[in-house]
């Protein structure tokens, strides 16, 4: 089933940070499938030239480049120029990464550019192109949030907060936005087949039953629901009935504790590889 994106709304153009790989280039096939040009936002230009070029072959879009680095201070004065020509109706702030470890054995200052590149790049986003969406008087913002932001996940001490803030501020922005014709939606991410939850180390089969045991999604299956979620206005939508069923069973500190033995598999794991 598809999810075509209403292009009067949310066009003529959309811009997508995140977009070479994974969940962001996703979101920007789907867009570009309802008709809609795309700015692709992302460091890897290689991805973004072959992704841009297939989006225009094959749905007949436009497209534009952007290479930015979001974990990088200064970031939206290369972002604002390449994009103050463009109509832009639909932002889509995806970018974010993770990489398990011990706090106290973390780099402080790769832990400050995670804290950069998943909370603050949002609200930057969220700020100069919100006032870009107001102006307008219609349009949407959709940010990435995570299922383990509220829960506080050990050996990720940098990454799940810095996924709360994503969170609690798209909430905020939900009902400030409403009233300017403007939709905000966070998706909560939950375990998806990409590349990233593949480093991270989750294993599906280590919950503790069946209901709990959240496989990874598809991708088109994520981004989908996420897509509709934004045009029907949902302030928060965790993709997936399974995911909600394990949610709403499994108690804050249960999932930390289960997620902290799993990820703490995964840092072990890692360092004995690494030192062989």
């Amino acid at each position: 089933m598809k999810t075509k994106v209403d292009s009067k709304r949310f066009g003529p153009w959309a811009l997508i940070t995140g977009a070479s790989s994974g969940i962001g280039r996703e979101f920007a096939r789907q867009v570009a499938a309802s008709g809609i040009n795309v700015v692709l936002v992302a460091r890897r230009e290689p991805l973004l030239q072959e992704a841009g070029a297939e989006f225009s072959k094959t749905y007949g879009v436009e497209h534009r480049i952007v290479l930015a680095d979001l974990s990088e201070e200064g970031f939206m004065d290369r972002l604002i120029p390449a994009t103050d020509d463009l109509d832009i109706g639909l932002v889509i702030s995806n970018a974010g990464t993770a990489s398990p470890g011990e706090f106290l054995k973390r780099d402080r200052v790769s832990m400050l550019e995670i804290i950069r590149l998943n909370a603050l790049s949002h609200l930057e986003i969220a700020h100069h192109f919100g006032e870009r969406l107001a102006r307008r008087g219609r349009g949407g913002l959709l940010m990435s949030g995570a299922m383990g932001a509220m829960v506080g996940l050990p050996f990720m001490a940098a990454e799940s907060p810095s996924k709360a803030f994503i969170q609690t501020l798209g909430q905020a922005l939900h009902v400030e936005f409403a009233p300017l014709g403007v939709n905000v939606t966070v998706l909560v991410i939950a375990p998806t087949e990409t590349a990233v939850i593949a480093k991270i180390g989750f294993d599906h089969h280590n919950m503790p039953t069946e209901q709990m045991r959240m496989k990874r999604m598809p991708v088109e299956q994520c981004v989908r629901e996420g897509l509709l979620a934004l045009q029907r206005n949902r302030a928060t939508h965790l993709p997936g009935r399974t995911n909600r069923i394990a949610n709403a069973l499994m108690p804050p500190s249960i999932a930390r504790r289960i997620m902290g033995k799993m990820l703490g598999r995964a840092v072990a794991a890692r360092s004995r590889t690494a030192s062989t």
